[in-house]
């Protein structure tokens, strides 16, 4: 996956067809983001670079509910690519 803004807006388009606002705001964010699950609502840091919001979608998509049958067939194909990186991630052994 490239590190640009087109591939920003793939994820935060991801988030938005499942229903989640993405905000982006000033604070100090221990993670680089905060998360309103009940009202789906994503706040990540403003000041974050590109690579460093794509990483935070990257690491936090997998953890939310989103419902597949919802996506657009593009989006679904990033899903599936954010989810497999996940998986693996968890797999490698230390």
């Amino acid at each position: 996956m490239k590190y640009n803004p087109a591939t920003l807006n793939k994820l935060e388009k991801v988030l938005e067809e499942s229903s989640y606002v993405i905000r982006y705001e000033r604070g100090t964010f221990q993670s680089g983001y905060c998360l309103l699950e009940a009202k789906k609502v994503v706040v990540l840091n403003k000041f974050l670079n590109v690579e460093g919001r794509i990483n935070i979608l990257i690491e936090l998509i997998p953890q939310l509910a989103i419902n597949i049958d919802k996506l657009t067939h593009e989006s679904q194909k990033v899903y599936e690519d954010i989810m497999k990186k996940s998986l693996t991630e968890t797999e490698k052994p230390e």
